[in-house]
């Protein structure tokens, strides 16, 4: 069963030095600014907690993985520093998950959108299911992906992001998304996927955490100037956002 709060839920749990963040919200995993909010505040603790060794990002359900930015509160956008205000929360997600001392390990159970596939991107490991075809369908609504394609142009370079973001309407599978380098393994079977993935992180869990600290931010290096490039890019998908196309667009979709 889904959550059905409106600001969506989220959940983490610990053990076995492994922390397992799972978000959820009724249309189908999308993204409020209070749960982007809750869910960076999560990863800058997380950082933290001499506890944890790995994080693992998952979503509830057996459907979506995350649809992106919700629609509702994309059309609810006023002016331009509440679009500014609202891209942000992606940016600073983003951001939180770049800087975060430990290693994240995603999970992508199905469909992925737009910010959903940031979010993919920032994990440092992701594990996917047959059925997570990926989409990055802002063009569509008169936006683009601004903020989230610096993370999503490190793991399948500037090529790939061409050939996903001006095809908005066509889904990609997961293993096209593979191919790219966004996912790590795909898996048919969803159980084998969870076995996998538990081993997986068991194993990273019980190597040196500084080892596995330092790695990290190798592994990250020269994206120092995220922190302000993705909120410029926020304040330009903000500007987008209340464009009459957007407005249409929207509109026709909540239709």
């Amino acid at each position: 069963m889904g959550t059905t709060r409106e600001n969506g839920s989220l959940y983490t749990n610990i053990a076995n030095k492994i922390a397992t963040i799972e978000f959820g919200h009724p249309a189908s995993n999308s993204f409020v600014a209070e749960l982007l909010d809750r869910l960076t505040a999560e990863f800058d603790k997380l950082s933290e907690n001499t506890q944890v060794s790995v994080i693992v990002l998952k979503s509830e359900g057996d459907r979506a993985f995350c649809a992106g930015a919700s629609f509702d509160e994309l059309m609810a956008v006023a002016n331009l520093d509440e679009g500014k205000v609202f891209f942000s929360g992606f940016a600073n997600v983003i951001n939180a998950m770049r800087k975060c001392k430990k290693v994240i390990i995603g999970r992508v159970q199905g469909k992925t959108v737009g910010g959903g596939v940031g979010l993919a991107a920032a994990c440092d490991y992701v594990y996917a299911s047959e059925a997570a075809s990926i989409r990055l369908s802002e063009l569509t609504i008169g936006i683009a992906p601004l903020v989230i394609a610096p993370a999503v142009e490190r793991k399948i370079g500037t090529a790939a992001i061409s050939e996903l973001s001006l095809a908005p309407t066509e889904w990609k599978n997961a293993y096209w998304a593979k191919e790219k380098g966004l996912f790590s393994k795909v898996f048919d079977d969803i159980n084998e996927l969870d076995k996998e993935l538990d081993f997986h992180a068991q194993k990273l869990a019980d190597y040196n955490p500084e080892a596995l600290e330092e790695w990290k931010s190798v592994l990250w290096q020269g994206t120092d100037h995220w922190n302000a490039l993705l909120i410029d890019r926020a304040a330009i998908t903000g500007r987008l956002v209340l464009s009459q196309f957007t407005r249409n667009a929207l509109s026709k979709f909540k239709k």
